[in-house]
């Protein structure tokens, strides 16, 4: 492999960096929050809104349930329209974070459910009040099903975003199709794919450590 190739793939692989970590900040940011409102307005919850909770949960099952290379193309309006452009990293980062966003929330959202309603319980009869036992017992109690569920997601946008290089959204996935495919260079895309196994590898290693840390305190 040529030094110009090395250099190709080492600015992809900075792009694929950049794209999947400010997405996936912006995901959990917001994940977390629909989450813990899917969880406290649904009936019976300790701020029980069902008919908003149903809205909130279908917008949310609607951009689940879309193929990512569709919203990719159906939100080209809206990426234009905050990044003033539809290619390149800039323009990558809003299809990955709206469609990470709702899978994040599920996620997290079936681990804030598994905390023990016995714990909550106890803290609404010491005079808790609703902020506190999100902060202290559902935040705390969740923590290592929300990580394990973010290490899922960004192994899941790493792969999103080999797949927004079809069109033109730079990274690895961009240099795999342009080089590896397109030129039939197999070389360029077995590289590819060595360092995108190893990039989902030392993610998930990172992401499983961490919750074996949790769970162990």
């Amino acid at each position: 492999m040529s030094d110009a190739m090395i250099a190709r793939l080492t600015q992809a692989l900075l792009d694929t960096l950049a794209m999947v970590g400010l997405s996936a900040l912006i995901a959990l940011l917001a994940g977390i929050p629909i989450a813990l409102f899917l969880v406290l307005s649904q009936p019976g919850g300790i701020v029980s809104a069902p008919r908003t909770h149903k809205a909130v949960a279908a917008v949310v099952n609607g951009f689940r349930a879309t193929p990512f290379i569709v919203l990719l193309v159906a939100l080209l309006p809206l990426t234009r329209f905050l990044t003033g452009t539809t290619i390149g990293v800039p323009a990558a980062i809003v299809p990955l974070a709206i469609s990470a966003t709702p899978f994040f929330a599920r996620i997290a959202e079936v681990s804030l459910r598994e905390v023990d309603g016995g714990l909550i319980e106890a803290a609404q009869a010491m005079g808790c009040r609703r902020r506190h036992i999100v902060r202290h017992v559902l935040l705390p109690e969740a923590l290592p099903g929300l990580v394990g569920g973010f290490t899922i997601t960004i192994v899941t946008m790493i792969g999103a975003s080999a797949m927004a290089g079809a069109v033109g959204a730079g990274g690895l996935g961009d240099l795999a199709i342009r080089y590896g495919y397109q030129r039939f260079d197999t070389t360029v895309m077995a590289v590819v794919i060595v360092v995108l196994v190893a990039l989902v590898c030392l993610v998930q290693f990172a992401g499983d450590f961490a919750v074996r840390r949790l769970r162990a305190r």
